[in-house]
């Protein structure tokens, strides 16, 4: 089957926020990675830094600084206690937030999980031209998040629009 041409395949990069994780047993970061590279984009790479905000920042904003990374996708730390740190790391870095992103997976995670979704502090923005998400650590939420939101926003024939048509112009 020839490839479809109104596909645009995206560089992406993964990173797992975690004290306790590897490469060899994150299972959210291999999710991630294994549901977008499916999809057709090129998963430039995977990655697992601890949870401390200068690792997370400067993993983010190296990759914000690749030009064949369009997209930056972290798992974990958007939690609630001492140790969640990746918002405060990473949001300092937004030119632009996403509030509509944080705002959409909490909705859908409201169906699965009730009010306990009250407790992510999932976030998006634009970093210097490069889409950032920043999602639960959990399994389950990197499905949910990768299935109903972002396969669809970083497909270029998804319509009314998506975010792979507008990275030029971020």
């Amino acid at each position: 089957m020839a490839p479809d041409p109104d596909f645009v395949p995206l560089g992406i990069r993964v990173l797992a926020v975690s004290d306790t994780r590897d490469l060899d047993d994150d299972r959210s970061g291999a999710l991630l990675a294994e549901r977008l590279g499916a999809a057709g984009h090129r998963v430039l790479g995977r990655d697992v830094v601890r949870d401390e905000r200068d690792a997370i920042r400067d993993a983010v904003a190296a990759w914000c600084d690749d030009p064949e990374v369009h997209v930056v996708v972290v798992t974990g730390g958007t939690g609630v206690t001492r140790r969640d740190v990746t918002p405060e790391a990473v949001e300092p870095l937004y030119d632009k937030p996403l509030p509509g992103f944080g705002e959409l997976f909490r909705v859908l995670s409201y169906d699965e999980i009730g009010a306990a979704t009250i407790q992510s502090r999932a976030s998006a923005g634009v970093v210097r031209g490069t889409l950032v998400f920043l999602l639960p650590g959990s399994t389950n939420a990197c499905r949910l998040a990768v299935e109903r939101i972002l396969l669809p926003q970083l497909d270029a024939r998804t319509r009314p629009c998506n975010f792979a048509r507008l990275l030029g112009r971020l």
